[in-house]
């Protein structure tokens, strides 16, 4: 699925098959229009611009932790790439000229494949689970493992640079 590039770096031990240390307990499932990591968009703008809804099942139990969210525009919605391999530490994305630590990438092979997302909320039904968002930039079934408010005042920093062009 994930082909090794020029340039890329394998870890020793692959954090698939290393014990656990950490007890992730995923609270929902996304269900998004993206059955195939091709058609996939690779990020949240390419997600928006394809202009394809998707829906947030949160679990029964944790529902009660919508409480307040209403009104909200916007969420952070982590999920566990689940799909993603997890053994390489240096990359080489086809757009770039050089090979990359995973820490100064956004892809999902990463140690602990992780996905931060920047959603806008467009309805939100707390006694169903469900969040409705504008879109996602993940396969269907992927899960989630938190939801958490976004704040425009301690999330958004305009001046904010990164060490690569034209991101």
């Amino acid at each position: 699925m994930f082909d090794i590039r020029d340039g890329e770096r394998v870890l020793v031990d692959d954090p698939v098959t290393m014990a656990a240390d950490g007890h992730i307990v995923f609270i929902g499932r996304i269900a998004s229009p993206w059955t195939t990591r091709e058609a996939c968009p690779k990020n949240m703008r390419a997600a928006r611009e394809a202009a394809k809804s998707a829906t947030l099942h949160l679990d029964e139990p944790y529902r009660a932790g919508l409480l307040g969210l209403e009104g909200a525009s916007h969420a952070v919605i982590l999920t566990w790439l689940d799909r993603a391999p997890r053994n390489l530490i240096v990359q080489k994305p086809r757009h770039a000229s050089e090979a990359k630590g995973v820490f100064a990438l956004r892809s999902p092979v990463r140690p602990n494949p992780i996905g931060l997302h920047i959603v806008h909320l467009t309805a939100l039904d707390i006694d169903k689970g469900r969040l409705e968002l504008d879109a996602i930039d993940v396969l269907d079934g992927t899960p989630v493992i938190d939801i958490k408010p976004y704040f425009p005042s301690n999330d958004a920093f305009p001046d904010a640079v990164t060490g690569r062009s034209g991101a």
